[in-house]
């Protein structure tokens, strides 16, 4: 752009293009024409550079080359968001099919799978004292070995209570 010395304030600009002053700020925000500083005056606009600005603007508008920054970022932001939505998509088509062929199951069914095996646990767990008591009833008097199986009854039942108190979660569930 070439100098010519020439420096006008907005209106003087705005008059020339048939526009307001309040468009000719904007044009200038968007980077479209720019101002100069003019020692005592302020900021102004150069007469040639800003109308050879203006009318490439209005000439890149005219055959659709004109994109403003934010319709590039939006369109950016779309292009985003289609291919995180394309992903999540894919995403939920890959767990649908893998349920489907079975590699999930229900959280009900995992929970009443874990409440049998616990109930068995539990019932394995008190008949050891008396299969113990079983095994060494040849070797004790029968009064020793019943005093041996309640103690061993309950010291199976406080360790599955403590084991039970353990296994309990923050939000109160087993």
């Amino acid at each position: 752009m070439a100098a010519t010395g020439q420096h006008y304030e907005s209106k003087v600009i705005a008059q020339l293009f048939g526009v307001s002053v309040r468009r000719i700020q904007q044009l200038t925000q968007e980077g479209i024409i720019e101002t100069t500083q003019v020692p005592g005056e302020g900021r102004r606009y150069e007469l040639v550079p800003t109308i050879q600005a203006y009318t490439k603007y209005l000439a890149d508008k005219a055959y659709g080359r004109e994109q403003s920054d934010r319709e590039a970022e939006l369109k950016e932001q779309k292009m985003k968001a289609d291919i995180a939505l394309k992903e999540s998509q894919g995403e939920l088509h890959r767990l649908k099919t893998d349920i489907a062929a079975g590699k999930y199951i229900a959280v009900e069914e995992v929970r009443m799978d874990y409440e049998r095996f616990f109930v068995t646990f539990k019932n394995f767990a008190m008949s050891l004292p008396t299969r113990l008591v079983d095994e060494i009833s040849s070797y004790v008097e029968p009064l020793e070995a019943r005093r041996i199986e309640k103690e061993l009854h309950q010291r199976v039942r406080n360790l599955l209570v403590a084991f039970v108190v353990a296994g309990v979660t923050d939000d109160g569930k087993k």
